[in-house]
């Protein structure tokens, strides 16, 4: 039992090994150093004494080699069909599978271009633009991953240090062999053999930049077509904003007309209600001045 919980912990002590060290590789290189030593100092403490030796022990990766292992970790399923392109690709040259050989060679430029493009991507997303030098390091790494199968094991773990260069004893996976043939002419046969299919890949590529650059071309008609008609839409735009503009300025000159109109309406209302006022209150003692002569006139007329 007690056995048993010591591999346990030794286990446990791996996993946060292998995290801590994740942690490290993916960390862009100017903090490499400052991480480094802050995952050092944790594992120290926390009693792992050989893994903050180990931690000390890492070194900082080129920023090419940084970029490949944000490669094979941020893309794992383009990286794990990588992985298994070079698998099948070795497989052809050892068996001299041409067809195959042809068809796997015709991929796997296209598949260098597109992941150097995303651990580029993946770089300036990480605040790290690659310079020319470093995409070279990372399709360097990306064709020595393609030719050899220790290359392609260091590769997945994510954890370069520096670029993975291309043996140079591996045929080159664009320039397939011939399948041998007796007698003295096999050399000769090989060499036309190559020849031929570079001149077929020749004509597949300078087809295939035909129909990309008429498909661009169309794109830009496209994309013309679409700039007129917004740019229609946009004076239209501005026309009906300029009227509507015309209009709210005329309602606003009758509004200002009618409040002074108002206020001129309140005013002359204001000076009726005084005068009414004036009137009333005159009518008042007029009426008490008539009552009062009324009576003094009965007086007057009385026999005495």
């Amino acid at each position: 039992m007690a056995a048993g919980k010591g591999g346990g912990r030794r286990a446990g002590r791996g996993e946060d090994l292998a995290a801590a060290l994740d942690d490290l590789y993916g960390t862009p290189p100017p903090g490499f150093v400052a991480r480094r030593e802050e995952l050092a100092a944790r594992a120290k403490a926390a009693g792992r004494a050989e893994d903050a030796r180990r931690l000390h022990r890492a070194r900082r990766p080129t920023l090419g080699a940084w970029a490949a292992n944000l490669l094979v970790r941020s893309r794992q399923q383009e990286s794990r069909q990588f992985l298994e392109l070079g698998r099948a690709l070795r497989d052809a040259h050892r068996t001299l599978d041409g067809d195959h050989l042809k068809e796997l060679s015709a991929q796997q430029w296209r598949v260098i271009s597109a992941l150097s493009r995303q651990a580029a991507q993946l770089a300036e997303q990480a605040g790290r633009r690659l310079p020319e030098s470093a995409q070279r390091e990372v399709e360097s790494t990306l064709r020595a991953v393609l030719a050899d199968p220790d290359a392609a094991e260091r590769w997945s773990t994510g954890r370069l240090e520096t670029a993975l260069t291309p043996p140079a004893g591996l045929p080159s996976a664009d320039a397939p062999q011939a399948a041998p043939t007796r007698g003295p002419a096999a050399p000769a046969a090989a060499a036309d053999d190559l020849a031929e299919r570079r001149r077929r890949r020749h004509r597949d590529q300078v087809a295939r930049a035909r129909k990309e650059a008429k498909a661009a071309e169309q794109a830009v008609r496209d994309h013309r077509k679409e700039q007129t008609a917004a740019g229609r839409a946009l004076q239209a735009a501005r026309d009906r904003r300029e009227q509507a503009q015309h209009q709210v300025a005329a309602v606003e000159e009758q509004l200002r007309q009618a409040r002074q109109v108002l206020r001129d309406a309140d005013q002359e209302q204001r000076e009726a209600e005084d005068h009414q006022q004036a009137a009333a209150e005159t009518l008042t003692r007029a009426e008490r001045d008539a009552q009062a002569a009324a009576v003094k006139v009965d007086r007057l007329d009385s026999p005495g």
